[in-house]
């Protein structure tokens, strides 16, 4: 098979993993090295449906002994299949480099075989790209459920991120769609690149020079909409995987009917939640940045967000006793609640007023969104004069009791 039409099948097969991301450290390559990272990310190019892609990202191979059953490369669809070998991808990633392309390596790959020789076939990619070709950008690569750990690790001195797929939120939707994979088999990875990477930031603190390993940290990916847990089941998940795993990312993927299984929605009756994917993300970033805990954007009576609110509005509209917020005299806490308030325009807040009185004019040029934040926050005991809206009325047009209706019967999460 001609290179390029490996590139062909081996990208397309890789689209459906949304992970992708910027680099988030700050490396340069040696003398006579190639490429580099920046804390900034990795610079971007667009596809023709308007998607921000900043990697060479590609499969090393579609080839898969695993039949999950939500997956394009699964052993029994029929499709074209193709593997690299670690020289032909090297060449490729230096080449696409060299013409300003990329700027770094989105690795995955099916299991092809078992997972230890996978594993090994990555190893030796990256390990080509570093040494022989002295490539110094930013990769990101897949670890492999199920391999060795030493190979894991050897995965981790060559990447710069490292991610383990949880790809479904509970026990009994893994058995169901994917019955080759086990929690334990995710889990134990994480754990493992979560002690490597503490590990490795100890010894670079004592020694310079020390090997680093994950540099970039680990991230995770969860699909959403193939089977029938809640938004409240999936964000608790997220938050117990944050705070056991240290993780940096969970990425949300909208399941795309890639199969006519009985097991998954009915391709032609099924639209992605692309919305809902959405609304897990904002509700992600107030997890990570705004200091809300999952237990207080859903609950039992409303386990699915809003469709039409997102979910910091949703959350003050059904907390309106905590507002109104004096700019004047609220602390950080307090004003990362008001929606329109962002993590830099609350400290430009608490800079500004240090130098004098606050007027809805300065909040607007410290970056605040007046338009969503005036119904929650005044300035010196008033409110902005003009347009007012009651949040009954809010509430009754579409507010958090009109959240989306997710299937029933979901099963529990996974236990943490």
């Amino acid at each position: 098979m001609e290179l390029m039409d490996k590139l062909t099948i081996l990208t397309d097969s890789a689209k459906y993993d949304a992970a992708c991301t910027s680099s988030g450290l700050d490396r340069r390559a040696r003398a006579g090295g190639l490429g580099s990272t920046m804390a900034a990310g990795c610079c971007h190019s667009f596809s023709a449906d308007g998607r921000c892609i900043t990697l060479l990202k590609v499969l090393m191979s579609n080839c898969c002994v695993y039949d999950c059953q939500y997956c394009v490369n699964r052993r029994s669809n029929d499709l074209p299949r193709a593997t690299f070998t670690p020289r032909e991808l090297c060449e490729l990633t230096i080449g696409f480099y060299r013409r300003n392309y990329i700027e770094g390596l989105f690795l995955s790959s099916a299991v092809v075989r078992d997972p230890n020789y996978t594993t090994e076939r990555m190893v030796e990619t990256l390990s080509l790209l570093r040494k022989d070709y002295g490539f110094a950008g930013y990769i990101h690569a897949k670890a492999i459920p199920g391999a060795d750990p030493l190979l894991t690790r050897r995965l981790g001195t060559l990447a710069d991120r490292l991610s383990v797929n949880i790809e479904l939120p509970s026990q009994r939707s893994l058995s169901l769609l994917a019955p080759d994979k086990h929690k334990e088999d995710i889990f134990t990875p994480m754990a493992q690149i979560r002690d490597g990477i503490q590990i490795s930031r100890q010894e670079i603190a004592r020694y310079r020079h020390a090997p680093s390993f994950a540099p970039a940290g680990q991230s995770t990916q969860m699909i959403i909409g193939a089977t029938p847990e809640s938004d409240r089941q999936i964000l608790t998940l997220s938050q117990k995987l944050y705070q056991k795993y240290r993780l940096k990312r969970v990425f949300y993927s909208a399941y795309m009917p890639v199969s006519d299984s009985k097991l998954l929605p009915a391709p032609r009756d099924f639209q992605p939640p692309l919305l809902r994917e959405h609304r897990l993300y904002q509700a992600d970033w107030l997890l990570r940045f705004y200091h809300f805990r999952a237990e207080e954007l859903l609950d039992e009576k409303q386990p699915n967000f809003n469709p039409l609110v997102d979910p910091k509005c949703a959350w003050a509209l059904a907390h309106m006793d905590y507002f109104p917020v004096d700019a004047q005299t609220a602390d950080y806490e307090q004003l990362l609640r008001v929606p329109g308030i962002g993590v830099t325009s609350a400290r430009r807040i608490l800079t500004a007023r240090r130098w004098g009185t606050l007027t809805f004019a300065v909040l607007k040029s410290l970056g605040v969104v007046l338009k969503r934040a005036q119904y929650f926050l005044t300035c010196g005991g008033k409110m902005l004069e003009g347009l007012r809206v009651s949040p009954d009325g809010v509430l009754r047009s579409g507010g958090p009791g009109a959240a989306y209706a997710g299937p029933a019967r979901p099963g529990a999460a996974f236990p943490l």
